[in-house]
């Protein structure tokens, strides 16, 4: 039976999951995800909206092992295994989205607002940096002259597992 090695192309089915057990991320389209909302995709009787959060991506994924496709504790895991073989990789926030950083919420005076936004707790904004590079953030505070914008990633700070599957490879 063949196994995976560096450089080879595989199809991989997975699941991230958070330490409390809530699906962020799937191409499984059972995997309960959309079922009850666990990753916040937005689903409703219509289905899933992608949000970016993997659940309206289902069907397995094709990358090549050691192109960085992928976070690289999943390729290296990946390396050795034959088809139908799983494995479970746990992800620390260090290696994931980073660790939650406290000077990535901050204050913007509500004049720096252009055109009609009326802000409000939970809204996602794009905001121009210093650099003129976009920042994504969420607005976390809203009052009279200012709101509180939070610009770390939704995962930040969490730690995470993918229970990986090797279907085949290619």
């Amino acid at each position: 039976m063949a196994i995976a090695k560096q450089g080879d192309k595989v199809r991989i089915n997975y699941t991230g999951t958070l330490e409390d057990g809530t699906i962020f991320d799937t191409t499984v389209k059972d995997a309960g995800c959309c079922d009850d909302d666990d990753c916040g995709c937005g689903c409703d009787d219509d289905g899933c909206e992608d949000d970016g959060c993997g659940c309206g991506d289902h069907g397995p994924l094709e990358l090549t092992i050691g192109n960085e496709d992928f976070f690289p504790q999943i390729e290296e895991a990946l390396v050795g295994m034959a088809p139908g073989e799983k494995k479970k990789v746990l992800i620390p926030a260090e290696d994931a989205f980073g660790e939650y950083d406290e000077d990535e919420v901050f204050a913007i005076s509500r004049e720096q607002l252009t055109g009609d936004i009326v802000p409000e707790v939970g809204m996602e904004l794009e905001l121009t940096g210093d650099d003129d590079e976009p920042v994504d953030v969420v607005v976390v505070e809203v009052n009279d002259t200012a709101i509180v914008v939070d610009a770390n990633h939704p995962l930040a700070g969490e730690d995470i597992t993918y229970e990986i599957e090797l279907l085949e490879i290619l």
